[in-house]
């Protein structure tokens, strides 16, 4: 295996050390700011203000669209709103709340944690951005199934708004990106940090000479699940994600109940520190630069993995998800983060230090954390970090299906082999060490960011179109109402076949109503009406007439 390491190594080093350098680079301010911070933070506060901030005034109105109140089971799609925000969640909640948080506040003290929740709220418009057009721009098939995703409103969108060509390099790049991106970030990473944290709690020789038995296990519960696509990868991350929430967000409230004495100073650290000018990483904005960072990198807005998560909802309204997908960065950088904020911030493990500022110290510190409970206490951060690592597995495989049919066509062939190949990556990343291929894939991760904003820059009107009027309709009382038989719910979508009847049978009795007012309207000699300073070519806004008129 080192042989192999080194060999993989000495490929993949030095071109993952030059992305690296360009995705990452760093104005030498404020001890530095990555360009691609800079990229991602320009179009979160353009699409909070843009939208009206829509996070803050749409919030009652997305919880029935979560609760599956404002889709019918016999829209197009293929799982439910709460199980498209769940296979993101199940992406985005991971290490980066584990392990990012502390290491943010080892870096820049306990006011970084508020920089993380400001910059979530942040990311939310971003978020919603990607869902909308996800939606809008998807393709249905026959059969039901969907792909939808940057890919799609990059192409698509910007060719409906004449920028055909751009579009067509933009969808390519986003793409390939994607594909790398994922497998690193997403699978190899996720697998090789699973086993760390499982050997290290074990302190198992078998396990820690024999890292492909974990990874294996990793390969056989993910594939029993990713076979059978997104409606199966949705129904289990609807399940595993509230369950893994619920494990760790409990244990993070032990942790701030044991230390409740604590509480002020706690606060009053983290809400002195995110403006202090004496912060760690170079006064009061260093501290923010740390706490947005971690924020962007831990929400993963602006990649554009909700657009291709939410694509596969039942809506016929791409707004819908926009609402929905909003709630991904309050969960992750707002409670789950500022949960593990308190965590570290009250118990005091913070003053160690970041360490050496990677993943390991950051689980490390939160770990220390949860010890202050009891001695085996820090257990169930090892089962959350386990549960966050597979569930990302699962959701991230979806993403990167998507990418792999859009580039090499979409037959049963390319969907079959991208799996097989996903689950057994799982198997390679928890066996060998590939820190030159991660890295090079982190970078192509962050690089997804580029195309992506760029697209929803040139798109920024129809999205705003698309949220704006369904809140307009939405305070008019202007929403239809839906059967409670219909309403697709939380997790039970699939109409029975008397509610497919019914429905078509409404639609063939609604165009029945339209071809008569046209034929009406055709019968008509002085239809269409026109104002005599319109053009004789002005289409009529019935639609255009089966034959001539008069």
């Amino acid at each position: 295996m080192h042989r192999f390491d080194e060999a993989v190594q000495a490929i993949f080093g030095p071109i993952a050390d030059t992305l690296s350098a360009v995705v990452f680079y760093e104005i030498p301010i404020f001890g530095g700011v990555p360009v691609i911070v800079l990229w991602l933070m320009a179009a979160a506060i353009f699409l909070t203000v843009w939208l009206r901030f829509q996070p803050v005034t749409g919030l009652l109105h997305s919880i029935d669209v979560i609760r599956g109140r404002a889709s019918r089971k016999t829209d197009p799609g293929e799982v439910s709103s709460f199980q498209a925000l769940a296979t993101e969640l199940s992406g985005t909640v991971g290490l980066g709340n584990i392990a990012g948080v502390a290491v943010a506040i080892g870096l820049g003290g306990p006011g970084a944690a508020l920089w993380i929740a400001m910059f979530g709220v942040l990311a939310m418009s971003v978020k919603m951005a990607e869902a909308t057009l996800g939606v809008k721009y998807r393709h249905v098939a026959e059969d039901g199934t969907t792909r939808g995703g940057p890919m799609y409103y990059l192409r698509d969108g910007l060719a409906e708004i004449g920028w055909r060509r751009l579009g067509m390099v933009l969808a390519f790049l986003y793409a390939v990106f994607a594909l790398v991106g994922v497998f690193g970030a997403g699978n190899l990473f996720q697998a090789n940090q699973v086993t760390a944290v499982l050997v290290d709690a074990t302190g198992s020789d078998l396990l820690a000479d024999n890292k492909w038995i974990v990874g294996a296990a990793l390969a056989v519960l993910a594939g029993a699940v990713i076979l059978g696509g997104i409606r199966s990868i949705g129904r289990w991350t609807s399940r595993i994600t509230p369950a893994m929430a619920v494990l760790y967000i409990g244990s993070a409230l032990a942790v701030i109940v044991v230390n409740i004495d604590q509480l002020p100073a706690a606060i009053g650290a983290i809400l002195g520190g995110a403006f202090s000018p004496s912060g760690i990483a170079g006064g009061a904005v260093g501290v923010a630069i740390v706490g947005i960072q971690r924020a962007l990198f831990s929400n993963a807005a602006g990649v554009g993995s909700a657009g291709m998560a939410h694509s596969a909802s039942k809506t016929q309204d791409p707004a819908t998800e926009g609402f929905t997908a909003m709630w991904e960065p309050l969960i992750d950088s707002v409670v789950v983060c500022t949960l593990t904020a308190l965590a570290i911030t009250i118990s005091g493990v913070y003053l160690q230090g970041a360490g050496d500022g990677s993943d390991a110290a950051g689980v490390a510190m939160t770990a220390a954390a949860f010890a202050t409970v009891a001695d085996w206490f820090p257990i169930l951060l090892t089962v959350s970090v386990v549960l966050f690592g597979f569930s990302t597995i699962l959701g991230y495989a979806y993403y990167g299906e998507l990418s792999a049919q859009y580039l090499f066509g979409e037959s049963r062939g390319v969907q079959l082999g991208f799996r097989i190949v996903w689950v057994l990556a799982a198997v390679v990343g928890a066996a060998i060490s590939l820190d030159a291929v991660v890295a090079f894939s982190d970078a192509m991760f962050f690089l997804m960011a580029v195309p992506n904003l760029l697209g929803i820059y040139f798109l920024a009107r129809v999205v705003r179109l698309e949220i704006l009027r369904r809140r307009h309709r939405d305070r008019m009382g202007m929403l239809p109402e839906i059967d409670p038989e219909l309403q697709v719910g939380m997790g039970d979508h699939e109409p029975t076949r008397e509610q497919v009847a019914a429905v078509r049978a409404e639609e063939e009795a609604e165009a029945e109503r339209i071809d008569a007012l046209h034929e009406k309207l055709e019968a008509d000699p002085e239809f269409p009406v026109r104002a005599p300073h319109h053009d004789d070519d002005l289409a009529s806004p019935m639609g255009a007439p089966s034959r001539p008129i008069g």
